[in-house]
């Protein structure tokens, strides 16, 4: 194709209109900028300026000396809980147990109350008090509240606010599959940072500050898919860290809060200027509620209520009404208690028979997958597996940077039996 235009813009333009039609495909390399210049008969800093352009909004690619060129299509990658109609025992889901889950039609019976309407608030007075009863120990003073659907939308609302396509963003390494393609979609550049049981390291994490990062995504409690939290000096150690960038936005994911036999230890410094503290209801109470809770300072409020005006993105008022019950009803509590003791049950018994079988795992703390190491090809691993009627999830879905040598194994559905037998198929996989 070839490329016309006399300004930045209508060189942009074109190449975006070559991308749109076709005529332009991923991996095409863009002309040396000098030559194009030259070509049109332009300076070479207007050309810069349309490449410049094409890059922070994802069109191209710039790889040094190999040049320019047009970037793959964004594509959403692997998710969680696809593997629905396998014949396997599916053990990459990443689901709850549905039998530990909140049964909504007992908080649906009671009288509704009036018709919501465009321009009411978008929080429930009632969950606007839980929420903030059950922030307040955990933030920065004056911390206003919102609500998202869920952890990822929170996410990415926070990315569209905060943020601009090109910018890098500090996450954990292996990294959540949904942050992962959460920060993909939305132009941003994730950069990993190692982690031990512990958590994020803290030299790595200064020195990816130090290279520029406009952000900190942090999961400070049953990190997925290692099981790792925070413990209160590595927390510490971050918050000393972050106390050097005041306007680095930290957004803290601590999206299995209600489940969470771990303590919460903040990494947000009180000098931050930009943070927000994540909780969701989904792997406690049900993926299908769609609901997190959003606490953060009050200008990223301000700016998230521009994406969340009254007459446009509110999350259901149907939907906080049944939180509303929910959580004030001292039975779901209960509930949550007995959920909290299975997953640690079934998470302990895996990791148990895996170093009775001289497997190595990842020592989590938390949450209801179990991190396994490899030390040859998971490829090979997860075929064997599957041959034996197991799926597990690939580390390469967690990869940021490098792709890990892993696979996840979900055990909220894993009874002693299952485990027993998963363990000993493992072994021969290996």
């Amino acid at each position: 194709m070839k490329l016309s235009g006399t300004t930045a813009s209508e060189i942009y333009e074109c190449v975006r209109e070559g991308v749109q039609t076709g005529s332009l495909q991923p991996g095409d390399s863009l002309p040396p900028v000098r030559e194009l210049a030259e070509a049109l008969g332009v300076n070479r800093n207007t050309v810069a300026a349309a490449y410049q352009r094409l890059v922070k909004v994802g069109i191209a690619l710039t790889q040094g000396r190999h040049g320019t060129s047009i970037c793959e299509p964004s594509h959403a990658g692997e998710q969680e809980g696809l593997n629905l109609d396998t014949a396997l025992i599916d053990l990459a889901d990443g689901n709850p147990d549905p039998d530990l889950l909140l049964d909504i039609s007992r908080f649906t019976v009671s009288p509704w109350p009036r018709p919501y309407l465009y321009g009411d608030q978008t929080v429930l007075p009632e969950l606007q008090k839980w929420g903030h009863e059950w922030f307040a120990p955990d933030c920065p003073p004056e911390f206003e509240l919102e609500l998202t659907h869920g952890a990822v939308d929170a996410i990415e609302r926070l990315a569209a606010a905060q943020l601009v396509a090109g910018d890098k963003v500090v996450v954990e390494q292996p990294c959540f599959l949904g942050t992962i393609n959460a920060l993909r979609l939305a132009g941003m550049h994730a950069v990993g940072v190692p982690i031990d049981e512990d958590g994020m390291l803290p030299d790595a994490l200064d020195m990816a500050l130090k290279n520029g990062a406009q952000a900190l995504l942090i999961t400070p409690r049953a990190h997925n898919p290692s099981g790792c939290s925070l413990s209160v000096s590595r927390a510490e150690q971050i918050q000393r860290i972050l106390e050097k960038y005041p306007n680095v936005l930290v957004i803290v994911d601590d999206h299995f809060a209600l489940l969470a036999e771990t303590p919460y230890h903040s990494v947000i410094p009180v000098s931050s200027g930009r943070w927000a503290l994540i909780r969701s209801v989904s792997k406690a109470l049900g993926p299908d509620l769609r609901l997190g809770f959003l606490a953060c300072d009050v200008g990223t409020a301000q700016r998230l209520r521009s994406r969340l005006a009254p007459g446009m993105t509110w999350v259901s008022h149907i939907l906080q009404v049944i939180m509303s019950r929910s959580l004030n009803d001292p039975s779901t509590f209960e509930m949550l208690e007995l959920s909290r003791k299975r997953y640690a049950e079934r998470r302990n018994r895996l990791r148990s028979l895996l170093s009775q079988n001289n497997i190595p795992s990842f020592p989590s703390s938390d949450g209801f997958n179990v991190w396994i190491p490899l030390e040859k090809d998971m490829r090979d691993v997860a075929f064997e597996l599957a041959k034996r009627g197991w799926l597990v999830r690939l580390g390469s879905a967690f990869a940021v940077q490098s792709s890990p040598l892993a696979i996840r194994v979900t055990v909220s559905k894993l009874t002693d039996d299952l485990a027993s037998a998963f363990v000993l198929d493992l072994k021969a996989s290996l």
